[in-house]
């Protein structure tokens, strides 16, 4: 039953997370990122000021990139604001999916270059990356699906930031670029999650050429789950956002942690892994509830939890 312990991990790493950035004070070998941010205040709508704003309705949480006059640069002020609105109450079980919009005409430009001069210095720099990792790496980590939802230029890390979302429903104006090299700036980070969506010498070609591909293209190669009109953009992101919260919040993080793990297996790791899994997912209680529902024909009525229901 050691298969089941990967959601529940996820749940611990997100409290440990947590509990460490609401303390506020250093801890033994835990990076200084993890201590630098203080959550917000507990209400469901942050203040209009900021650089992110977050509402939270029906289980679904939306968190706004805004600052529109910056096309929404990740400065290392908006990635703790990003990272703090990931975090709140990420154990709670009243978030069910989390979704990621912007204001303005640009999703995110990627990082304030202004930040990565020689001026600023090395520690700095090696902060902000630090950071951004940790973000990308969060949305992977966090039990909730994380929806992507992009009108508009989505560049270098900001374009990394849409990679790195479980979905991404995007309107047909939607552009995406890794143009670091025409800058000097390679975008190696935003190639990670760049090269694990799309194949690799598209990935490549964007890398080594700047240019941007449309939103259609970015559908081709597998960069966004879905293209729709932008009138059409907020209730296409709904609708499966919706969906998302009518199943168990349980089932769902034990299946997209071991999504991305089995992902890094060859293919017969990936059965032993999954197999397993299946298993330990019908020993949940919501596991069993799903079947017994079906097989008496009405709605299933979810616990959340990890709770068993046989050993």
């Amino acid at each position: 039953m050691g298969s089941l312990t990967a959601a529940a991990r996820c749940f611990r790493k997100i409290r440990d997370r947590v509990q460490l950035v609401q303390a506020g004070h250093a801890v033994k070998n835990i990076p200084r990122v993890y201590t630098q941010t203080r959550f917000a205040s507990q209400t469901t709508v942050a203040k209009c000021d900021k650089l992110t704003v977050r509402t939270q309705r029906d289980g679904i949480r939306t968190i706004m990139l805004n600052n529109p006059k910056k096309r929404n640069a990740l400065s290392l002020t908006m990635l703790e604001s990003l990272r703090s609105d990931l975090l709140h109450e990420a154990e709670s079980n009243e978030l069910r999916v989390i979704v990621i919009s912007a204001e303005g005409p640009v999703f995110s430009s990627g990082h304030d270059l202004k930040e990565l001069s020689s001026a600023v210095g090395w520690d700095h720099h090696a902060e902000v990356f630090a950071v951004c990792t940790e973000v990308m790496t969060l949305l992977q980590d966090i039990p909730v699906p994380i929806i992507a939802k992009v009108n508009g230029l989505a560049t270098a890390a900001g374009c990394q930031l849409v990679a790195s979302c479980d979905l991404a429903v995007v309107s047909d104006k939607s552009k995406f670029a890794t143009p670091g090299i025409n800058v000097g700036l390679f975008c190696s980070t935003p190639a990670v999650a760049v090269g694990r969506s799309v194949p690799r010498k598209i990935a490549l070609e964007m890398l080594f050429t700047g240019e941007p591909i449309s939103a259609h293209d970015a559908l081709l190669h597998g960069l966004v789950s879905r293209v729709v009109p932008e009138d059409k953009l907020d209730e296409a992101t709904m609708r499966i956002a919706s969906k998302i919260c009518e199943t168990s919040r349980s089932v769902v993080a034990l299946g997209k942690a071991t999504f991305y793990k089995q992902m890094a297996q060859n293919r017969n790791e990936a059965y032993q892994i999954t197999a397993r899994v299946m298993v330990d997912n019908l020993a949940l209680r919501d596991g069993q509830e799903g079947i017994q529902s079906f097989i008496q024909k009405r709605k299933p009525v979810w616990t959340h939890s990890m709770e068993k229901a046989h050993e």
